[in-house]
């Protein structure tokens, strides 16, 4: 497969109007969740896709597919889009970055796959038009493109990827703060690379089921954020010893309230 190079005309690669006839795909940077974080070229790329792909995870995470219809209904000029929505595979749930962890990541994806495959093949024509919407940034902590690697292995497509507004932007944003301090660097981990490495300088964990931070001095700032620009926005600042405790009891309502939780949170070594 061949990536389109990087020559856009209002958002869609200007090579796609002259290359052979086949499938494309539109990997769609979404935001975090406020409507408002969709840039103007994702505005163009959604009012160019004819299907829109999503996962069905379950009643509770139907707000997400909700969310994202609110998106296109929102920014779509036009009727002659729809939804296609599939049952998203089940994952064994292993000790995270085990041998058997990294093998049922591998079979979640391979089957994600299969389906994606079918579903491009069963609702796009061979010059059809389809699209993902994923939730912040494709490039950052989303499986999205490496799926789709895998399809590519199998069905005639090309897809491009239009970055969006990560969660890591909204919550340095909500909490008014800069990312990094004066020339030093940061580290995005998760928190299990928190837990056995520890904090050094700033670090921003994503994935985090197990409030890792709890293991830092209580003395390290925190800044934390869920359900980023949504109406359901949670944000603590402070230090671990001051809100730790307190963002994990938030944490462990809102998740047991909606069924589901997206956080994030940026770490300052208290040195």
């Amino acid at each position: 497969m061949s990536i389109p190079r990087v020559s856009h005309t209002y958002g869609i690669p200007s090579s796609w109007h002259t290359r052979r006839v086949t499938r494309r795909i539109h990997v769609i940077g979404i935001g975090a969740g406020d409507p408002d974080y969709v840039t103007a070229q994702a505005v163009a790329a959604l009012n160019d896709t004819q299907v829109f792909f999503a996962m069905d995870k379950g009643d509770t995470k139907d707000d997400l597919v909700a969310l994202r219809r609110l998106i296109c209904e929102r920014f779509i000029r036009g009727p002659g889009y729809r939804f296609y929505e599939m049952p998203d595979p089940p994952r064994a749930r292993t000790v995270v970055d085990s041998p058997a962890y990294r093998q049922a990541v591998a079979d979640w994806h391979a089957e994600r796959a299969r389906l994606w495959a079918a579903a491009i093949t069963s609702e796009l024509g061979p010059s059809g038009v389809g699209a993902f919407l994923a939730w912040g940034d494709p490039s950052l902590y989303d499986s999205t493109l490496r799926i789709l690697d895998r399809v590519a292995e199998h069905v005639d497509i090309d897809y491009d990827v239009i970055p969006g507004i990560t969660a890591i932007q909204a919550l340095t944003a909500r909490h008014r703060i800069p990312l990094n301090d004066i020339g030093e660097p940061v580290l995005i981990t998760t928190g299990r690379q928190l837990r056995e490495q520890g904090l050094v300088g700033s670090a921003v964990v994503m994935l985090d089921a197990d409030c890792s931070f709890q293991d830092c001095p209580p003395g390290t700032r925190i800044w934390w954020g869920a359900y980023l620009g949504t109406p359901d926005e949670l944000l603590f600042s402070g230090t671990v010893g001051e809100v730790g405790g307190r963002i994990a009891a938030a944490r462990a309502d809102a998740r047991a309230e909606h069924g589901w939780i997206m956080d994030t949170y940026l770490l300052r070594s208290a040195d």
